[in-house]
């Protein structure tokens, strides 16, 4: 259990926990000559279970509720202290404000400097606690009088945390991956680099590969070489426990403050989210849209901006509503995490809530669909949120993309969803290395059938005389927002339920057909040896031309109707090549790609067919644009997911 203290200045937070644990957390020497807590403390004490209690101790002063707030993220018990001698002040209503925005249910009040007061007194502080704590999510939190010089009231409050600690559940989600939100850096000799911080969820062993978050492009990486959990020094540690880990190979300037180190699959960035906010009651304005603030998740602090989505311009005191907050600079946030808002001075809190959707759209943040989408995301049970979101998303979910959202370990598995019984269609999910990837609900996967049907309809009335639309115009035409995973999942389904016929690129009805001239016929006679004897260098429509001694416009027509029935493949304009060629090459390129971790280089490419660069340039785009493989930066990836093109290129016999 992870116990966080709360209170104003000089209402003794830094003595309780020296009091109750041996340990001074003041360990600047600027703190000890001020006698103020100015940086994160931390402390243990040993609970009768053999577990150990972590405790947290912030600092009081109004300027670093900032640090306060980077420590109270993730603590399971908040000590809320109050001087008897002062009362309650307004770093105690703040830091009040703070637990409760953070969602915390579980806290004590603790009446520190008893022995300053008489009864009378302690009893007026009694009742102004209770009028502090009423309505604040809080209320109902034992109040506990101690004296820390004297030891009165320690013993009681010893055993309560002591029950507290007995009482925690202390299973880990088996389901969430490692996050640690980083709140200290520094170095030690012989490990290197150690960063602690609160463990927001999953387990991490030694030896385990973490990367940093925000995620960068680059996206460090680091093995862990040590751990030590609740101060002590362990193999394993777990979800809210305080940990220290030791990176190997990590450079002291590239983490600080507000860092996370997480399971690479859910390193993100984002400077745009959407969250469930409630403003704090006791705010005197409304929190209006466009308002610069200072936005708090984790350990970290940014700038932002607040846009209302469905609470009009401004958001009255007390009331909950959905908002999308712009950010400065990119930050990590995973859906469920606790945000707190302050004004854009830093001078009092705002408001908070739970971040609903990390990856917020720019576009389209109003609409019903998208409130749609978010009322899913506010369902508390992952496979009914997955679930709701499937039944609206009319261009289907990224599954990898909820996996880094709901920090997940895996990949989450789909919903129990039954076919539709009107036509039997089922949920389409696009896969790779025997994981989802893509997923389109079974309503949404019909629809999207039909309107490839009308649309091809269409295209064979306008265009009798052509085989129909390349598959990437059909796209664009029927469906441009659906995802192209999903796109070449869907053409490949109606193709094996007979519902249209693929050649080539191109796209048709199985009741269309185009039919070759006499003079077609004639030409593609003449001109079949030599497109078998260009090998991979292709031939050229002038040259087919001359030797066949036809004329130039009239070989193009006759190669376009032969590109269209999939008889032949333009690479580029009149340059064409036989199917069995095409074949021989496509094959080429998965044998490379086998080889050299699923890419092919231009040069590779060339070396192993003989042409030139440029003709290889050439062959290598035209798969790109047939699907067959996709260019990532100066390599060509092949589809691990095609099934589009595969069947009809390994198929070809050569």
């Amino acid at each position: 259990m992870i116990v966080g203290t709360a209170g104003h200045i000089d209402h003794g937070k830094t003595t309780l926990v020296r009091a109750l644990t041996g340990v001074d957390t003041d360990r600047l020497p600027e703190e000890k000559r001020r006698g103020i807590s100015i940086e994160l403390g931390y402390a243990f004490l040993d609970a009768p279970s053999g577990r150990r209690i972590g405790f947290i101790d912030v600092p009081g002063h109004e300027r670093l509720v900032h640090t306060m707030l980077a420590g109270a993220t993730g603590i399971d018990h908040a000590l809320l202290l109050v001087a008897a001698d002062d009362g309650v002040m307004p770093q105690t209503r703040e830091h009040l404000a703070v637990l409760c925005l953070l969602g915390l249910r579980s806290a004590t009040v603790v009446i520190t400097k008893a022995d300053r007061v008489g009864p009378a007194e302690l009893m007026a502080v009694r009742q102004s606690v209770a009028g502090l704590l009423a309505g604040s999510g809080l209320d109902g939190s034992p109040v506990l009088a101690v004296s820390a010089p004297s030891g009165e009231g320690l013993p009681a409050l010893r055993q309560r945390l002591f029950e507290l600690d007995a009482a925690q559940v202390s299973s880990v989600d088996s389901d969430r991956a490692f996050r640690l939100a980083v709140d200290r850096v520094f170095t030690v000799e012989g490990t290197g680099t150690v960063v602690t911080g609160t463990i927001h969820a999953g387990t991490v062993i030694v030896g385990d590969e973490l990367c940093l978050a925000p995620a960068s492009d680059a996206g460090l990486r680091a093995r862990v070489r040590s751990l030590h959990a609740q101060g002590r020094a362990v193999d394993r540690a777990a979800a809210g426990e305080r940990c220290a880990i030791g990176l190997a190979g990590v450079p002291r300037d590239a983490v600080r403050r507000g860092h996370w180190w997480v399971t690479p699959a859910v390193g993100l960035a984002t400077d745009r989210l959407d969250a469930q906010l409630t403003l704090w009651a006791a705010e005197t304005a409304p929190l209006r849209a466009g308002m610069p603030v200072h936005v708090h998740l984790g350990a970290t602090s940014v700038i932002g901006s607040v846009a209302l989505l469905d609470a009009g311009d401004a958001l009255a005191p007390g009331r909950e509503a959905r908002v999308q907050l712009v950010l400065r600079e990119p930050v990590a946030a995973w859906h469920g995490d606790r945000v707190v808002l302050r004004d854009a001075s830093a001078s009092r809190t705002l408001a908070g809530g739970m971040v609903l959707d990390p990856f917020a759209p720019a576009r389209y943040r109003r609409t019903p669909a998208r409130l749609a989408e978010l009322d899913a995301l506010a369902a508390t049970d992952p496979a009914q949120r997955l679930a709701a979101r499937l039944s609206i998303a009319s261009w289907g979910i990224d599954l990898r993309r909820v996996q880094a959202a709901e920090g997940l370990r895996q990949v989450p598995a789909m919903p129990s969803m039954a076919p539709m019984p009107a036509t039997q269609a089922t949920p389409l999910i696009t896969q790779s290395e025997g994981q989802a990837h893509w997923a389109l609900a079974a309503e949404h996967r019909a629809h999207a059938g039909e309107r490839v049907l009308d649309v091809l309809r269409d295209c064979h009335a306008r265009a009798p005389d052509e085989i129909g639309p390349d598959a990437a115009r059909l796209r664009r035409l029927a469906l441009p927002r659906l995802p192209e995973p999903l796109w070449r999942a869907l053409l490949t389904a109606l193709q094996g339920e007979g519902r249209v016929v693929i050649k080539g690129a191109f796209v048709h009805l199985p009741e269309h057909a185009i039919r070759l001239s006499a003079v077609d016929e004639r030409i593609a006679q003449k001109i079949a040896p030599r497109l078998v004897a260009a090998g991979y260098e292709g031939a050229w429509a002038r040259d087919l031309a001359r030797d066949a001694q036809e004329s130039e416009p009239l070989m193009r027509v006759a190669l376009a109707r032969l590109a269209q029935r999939a008889e032949v493949h333009q690479v580029v304009r009149d340059l064409v090549y036989p199917v069995a060629t095409l074949h021989r090459m496509a094959r080429i390129v998965r044998d490379l790609a086998e080889a050299h971790a699923g890419e092919v280089s231009a040069a590779q490419f060339r070396d192993a067919t003989g042409l030139g660069r440029k003709r290889a340039i050439q062959v290598l785009e035209y798969f790109d644009r047939i699907g067959l493989t996709r260019r990532v930066g100066d390599v060509h990836r092949v589809r691990a997911d095609c099934a589009l093109f595969r069947d009809e290129m390994q198929g070809g016999a050569g």
